[in-house]
């Protein structure tokens, strides 16, 4: 019984020790988002002529990206290793960070849609980090792990939206370029920080292990059905949000472009501030009630967002969404993540992400034309059918008896 017991300590410990490492990767790392999504729509919108409707374009490359690098860190993992493969991630950041700032100082549209893609491809690999907290935890870790990860954005949220108003006008004449290059030296210590890990391999059965299943039989079940339908309904909601509300404030109705980069920091912080509480919360009420919570609250973000134009509606709208999406998403993962075995990780993960980031770069690029088209009223409306379909769903699954671990 002691050695037990010791030898749970020792891997709550190992677990630890490599969760505190990925968040500071997190942190780090996740800081490209939201500069990229406060500053991208306006430095495209700039280049473009009287069409200003690929003003979002860029940033659908990002998540076009996010959804490569889902597939390429399952493949990096693969052959390289996991640690390996994350450090890939942060080198491609690095490169298209500087693509973005050439093609800035080049007023070249697809050149920058290109930097930001390869930015969203290290975005694909910085996603891996939350399944790769909850793989090297115990098993009543691994929400509170997602948590830790996903807390660390609180980080990112400062850092990010901060380097874009201070570095924006650091290569002057050329607005926006050095913000995007000061996201170089974060992508290097990230690099460092990653080289002190030491995370055991996943993929692989061990003793005893039931066989691992096909793919089709795990995506079927309704609990991975409906984890990964929540997740892609929150994460696209607070995507196609996040995307057009700069667009709205600057353009729409004539806010200043640090007002709108300042909403977005609101919004990061309301995304990732939540997450200190919400593994206890998931632990206490259960993971199915956790994300209806954030379900309901998205739809609060659309009421307020309905009521009218002030600052005060953007920036509100802004951060129940971010806490709307940290309920949905942390939750949505830990769902996801309870529903495959250990050695049937990677190709489960992978299939989630692509799916994910697909839909969600269709969501940022829908964003700039539904904006364009009928403006940030009719952009509201989407946020109500797609969360009660989730919340149909979630009601659907807590109705069931609670899944034992497959």
């Amino acid at each position: 019984m002691e050695g037990s017991v010791d030898g749970l300590q020792a891997q709550v410990s190992a677990a630890r020790r490599n969760v505190f490492l990925l968040s500071a990767v997190q942190a780090l790392l996740g800081s490209a988002p939201p500069l990229t999504f406060a500053l991208g729509g306006l430095a495209t919108y700039q280049m473009l002529g009287d069409d200003k409707s690929l003003a979002t374009a860029p940033l659908t490359g990002f998540n076009i990206g996010v959804a490569l690098g889902a597939v390429g860190v399952a493949i990096a993992s693969r052959y390289l290793g996991r640690q390996a493969g994350f450090m890939l991630g942060a080198l491609m950041g690095a490169t298209g960070a500087a693509v973005a700032a050439v093609a800035l100082f080049r007023a070249d549209f697809w050149l920058f849609a290109t930097g930001l893609m390869l930015i969203g491809v290290s975005g694909g690999f910085t996603q891996k980090i939350r399944f790769a907290a909850a793989d090297v935890s115990p098993s009543f870790y691994k929400p509170r792990a997602i948590s830790w990860i996903l807390a660390a954005g609180i980080v990112s949220a400062i850092l990010g939206p901060q380097l874009a108003i201070f570095a924006k006008d650091l290569l002057f004449p050329v607005t926006f370029a050095g913000a995007f290059v000061a996201l170089i030296p974060l992508s290097l210590i990230a690099i460092a920080i990653l080289s002190a890990l030491k995370l055991p391999e996943t993929g692989v059965r061990a003793a005893g292990d039931l066989p691992a299943r096909p793919l089709k039989e795990i995506v079927l079940t309704q609990r991975f059905m409906t984890g990964m339908v929540c997740g892609i309904g929150t994460y696209a909601l607070m995507t196609f949000m996040m995307t057009g509300a700069p667009l709205a404030m600057v353009i729409g109705c004539g806010f200043s472009t640090d007002l709108a980069t300042l909403g977005i920091q609101w919004h990061v912080l309301a995304m990732f501030a939540p997450s200190f509480f919400t593994g206890m919360l998931i632990t206490r009420f259960g993971t199915e009630k956790v994300v209806a919570a954030g379900l309901v609250i998205l739809m609060g973000c659309a009421v307020v967002a309905h009521a009218g134009i002030e600052l005060w509606n953007f920036w509100g709208a802004l951060v129940l969404l971010g806490i709307g999406w940290n309920f949905g998403f942390i939750g949505s993962t830990a769902i996801v993540a309870s529903s495959y075995r250990p050695h049937e990780a990677d190709k489960v993960q992978g299939f989630h992400d692509i799916i994910l980031f697909g839909t969600v770069a269709l969501s940022s690029f829908s964003s700039g034309k539904v904006f364009t088209a009928w403006g940030w009223e009719a952009m509201n409306l989407v946020i109500w059918p797609v969360t009660i379909l989730c919340l149909v769903l979630i009601l659907l699954l807590m109705r069931k008896r609670p899944a034992k671990q497959p």
